[in-house]
């Protein structure tokens, strides 16, 4: 199977004829998605590449094209509006890939999505893949095959390292999901963890983390008391100096809590396996598979 997103998917593309929608959407139709419809205020009636409806708002996209699932590729300042618009509109999974929402900004879209019922993945995320099934956001389609594995990562970078030696080894995946690492976000590793729990084709768990926060160390024991598949993991920023902000906005050690040293203990104490390079998941998911 797959998680959040199947050949079942109906998505909708917010900011389709930008630079990034319109050549990810033609990305994502290639690659077996049901795009069915666009929005780009001002342009409702027209047609993306004569075969994608385009409207005026995400309400009038839902209505008439029955979508389930908006991606977003708008400007920072006016990602919090899209994120808002579907998730008011009935969307009930929403991925953001913009980077660079102001944090003020994610303090009001979070609590909103929550209280409508929605599902956000993101924002500052390559989205997810389904393989074989559905592709919603910027992860390339051709590095990975369906198989086993179910992969979630806070860095975009790693998932297509990881998926890519994976897919090089033999081994494929079921989803692979970039969560994003804002310090304010949406769907969760233990999201993704439970999830993949109860997909029965799922098998093994691979969980790509980085230096900041606690996440990582929640997403560990939450493994030890409700994970029966065998989970592989990986921090990145093991060499950053201490109080230095590395990449994504979340990523800042604050005291010991948010060190690579910390989460490794953490995955180490809670029965992950970690691997010291990104390469070394492929023989820890291999030994797992048995």
């Amino acid at each position: 199977m797959s998680i959040f997103a199947d050949r079942e998917t109906r998505l909708v593309v917010q900011g389709i004829t930008g630079r990034d929608g319109s050549f990810h959407t033609r990305q994502m139709i290639e690659y077996g998605t049901q795009v069915v419809a666009g929005v780009t205020p001002g342009k409702g009636g027209q047609q993306f590449d004569n075969r994608v409806p385009i409207f005026d708002t995400v309400e009038e996209a839902v209505l008439q094209s029955g979508a389930n699932t908006s991606v977003i590729y708008v400007p920072p300042a006016f990602a919090a509006d899209a994120m808002f618009e579907a998730a008011d509109a009935g969307v009930e999974f929403i991925v953001c890939i913009t980077e660079g929402v102001p944090v003020l900004d994610m303090t009001r879209v979070r609590p909103f999505v929550d209280e409508k019922g929605a599902r956000l993945l993101g924002p500052n995320c390559p989205g997810l893949i389904s393989s074989g099934k559905s592709k919603v956001g910027i992860i390339p389609g051709n590095i990975t095959d369906p198989g086993p594995v179910g992969l979630v990562s806070r860095s975009g970078t790693l998932t297509y390292e990881v998926v890519a030696k994976l897919q090089g080894a033999g081994i494929g995946t079921t989803t692979c999901v970039g969560i994003g690492g804002d310090p304010i976000n949406g769907t969760s590793f233990i999201d993704c963890l439970t999830a993949f729990e109860e997909d029965p084709e799922t098998q093994a768990i691979v969980v790509i983390g980085e230096i900041g926060g606690t996440d990582e160390q929640d997403a560990a024991r939450f493994v030890q008391e409700n994970v029966t598949k065998p989970v592989v993991g990986f921090i990145a920023g093991q060499t950053a100096p201490p109080g230095r902000r590395m990449g994504h906005a979340g990523a800042i050690i604050s005291g010991s809590s948010g060190t690579a040293e910390e989460k490794i203990q953490a995955f180490h104490d809670n029965g992950i396996g970690v691997a010291k390079r990104p390469l070394d998941v492929v023989g820890l998911i291999q030994e797992a598979l048995g």
